[in-house]
C-alpha cells in the first residue's frame, strides 16, 4: 500500500509540474510570441505558421517517439513519461479556452522571466519525481544508447535547431527574450530538482586528522567520514575526511582549519542533493558538548 500512494504521489506531481508549464507556455510564450525548444517549440511552429493547436501537436508528435523510446526509458519512467505528455497536452488545451489573461503590459522582458520561472519549475518538479515531458528527453536518450552522444549535446543541438527554425515567425528581439527565458528555466530546473536545497562538501586530508575531525564534530556538530587514501609521490597512507557542511559554516571551517593545520589541503565541492541527515546524533553530541 506504501508503495502505491507513492506511484499516485508522483502522478499528482507530475501533473502539477505540467500544469505550471502550460500555463507559462499559453500566458508568456504563446501570447508574447517567444519561442521554445524541443517538441514544444515545434508545436508553437506550427499553431502559428499552420494555425494547429499545441495541445494536439504536442500529443501527435511525442506518439511515435514513445514507440521509439520505449526499449530506453526504463518501464517505470516510460508510463511517467506517457502521463507527462498526456497531461501537458490536457492542460495546454484547457488554458487556451480559459478567459484568462496575465496584463504585464506586453513587457517582453518580464514575459521572458515569467515563462522561465513557470517553465524551469513544472520541469523541475517532473523530473524530481521522476518522469519526463517527452520530445527531447526521449531523443536525447536514444543517441546517448545508439551513438553514445551525451544527453546535454543532443539537447543544446536540438534545441538549437528548433529556435533557428523559429525565427521563421518570431524577430530577433524576440529570440533574445526567448533565449532568457530558456536561461531562467535552466537555472530553476536544478533549483527545483534538488529541492532548493544547497550544502557544500569538502575533501580534506591533513596529518591531523584526529583533531580535524574532533574540531568538526565539537565546533559544528557535523558528523564526518575518513576515506582511506595514499599519497601517489610519497606513497604515504592518508587518512582523508570528506564533511557536509552549510555554505556559510565553510568559511568558518577553513579559520579552523588553518589554526588546527595551517598545511591541510582542502577541496570546497558543489553538492547537490543530501539524503538522509548529515549532522552528528544529537544525543552524542550533548554529551560531547558537557
Amino acid at each position: 500500500m506504501k508503495k502505491l500512494s507513492l506511484h499516485v504521489k508522483n502522478f499528482l506531481v507530475i501533473a502539477l509540474g505540467t500544469a505550471l508549464y502550460a500555463f507559462g507556455f499559453v500566458e508568456f510564450n504563446m501570447a508574447n510570441h517567444l519561442a521554445e525548444g524541443g517538441v514544444s517549440g515545434v508545436s508553437l511552429m506550427l499553431h502559428f505558421l499552420l494555425q494547429i493547436d499545441p495541445s494536439y501537436s504536442n500529443m501527435i508528435l511525442n506518439i511515435p517517439l514513445l514507440f521509439i523510446g520505449y526499449r530506453f526509458l526504463g518501464r517505470r519512467t516510460f508510463f511517467y513519461t506517457i502521463w507527462g505528455i498526456s497531461s501537458l497536452s490536457i492542460w495546454m488545451f484547457i488554458f487556451q479556452r480559459i478567459p484568462f489573461t496575465l496584463n504585464i503590459h506586453h513587457d517582453l522582458l518580464v514575459a521572458a522571466l515569467l515563462a522561465g520561472l513557470f517553465a524551469g519549475t513544472g520541469i523541475g518538479l517532473v523530473f524530481r519525481y521522476g518522469g519526463t515531458t517527452g520530445g527531447a528527453d526521449i531523443i536525447a536518450k536514444l543517441f546517448q544508447v545508439k551513438r553514445g552522444i551525451a544527453v546535454g549535446k543532443t539537447f543544446f543541438v536540438f534545441d538549437a535547431i528548433v529556435l533557428t527554425l523559429s525565427l521563421s515567425y518570431i524577430n530577433l528581439e524576440q529570440m533574445m527574450y526567448t533565449l532568457i527565458a530558456s536561461f531562467v528555466a535552466a537555472q530553476v530546473v536544478g533549483i527545483v530538482q534538488s529541492g532548493g536545497y544547497t550544502v557544500k562538501g569538502m575533501l580534506i586530508i591533513t596529518d591531523k586528522h584526529k583533531e580535524v575531525s574532533n574540531m568538526i564534530i565539537h565546533e559544528f556538530g557535523r558528523s564526518a567520514t575518513y576515506l582511506h587514501g595514499e599519497g601517489a609521490y610519497s606513497g604515504n597512507q592518508k587518512e582523508v575526511i570528506y564533511v557536509v557542511l552549510n555554505p556559510s559554516e565553510i568559511q568558518e571551517l577553513r579559520q579552523g582549519l588553518a589554526h588546527v593545520d595551517p598545511n591541510a589541503f582542502a577541496s570546497i565541492i558543489n553538492v547537490h542533493e543530501v539524503i538522509g541527515d548529515f549532522s552528528y546524533p544529537k544525543s552524542r553530541f550533548r554529551e560531547l558538548k558537557k
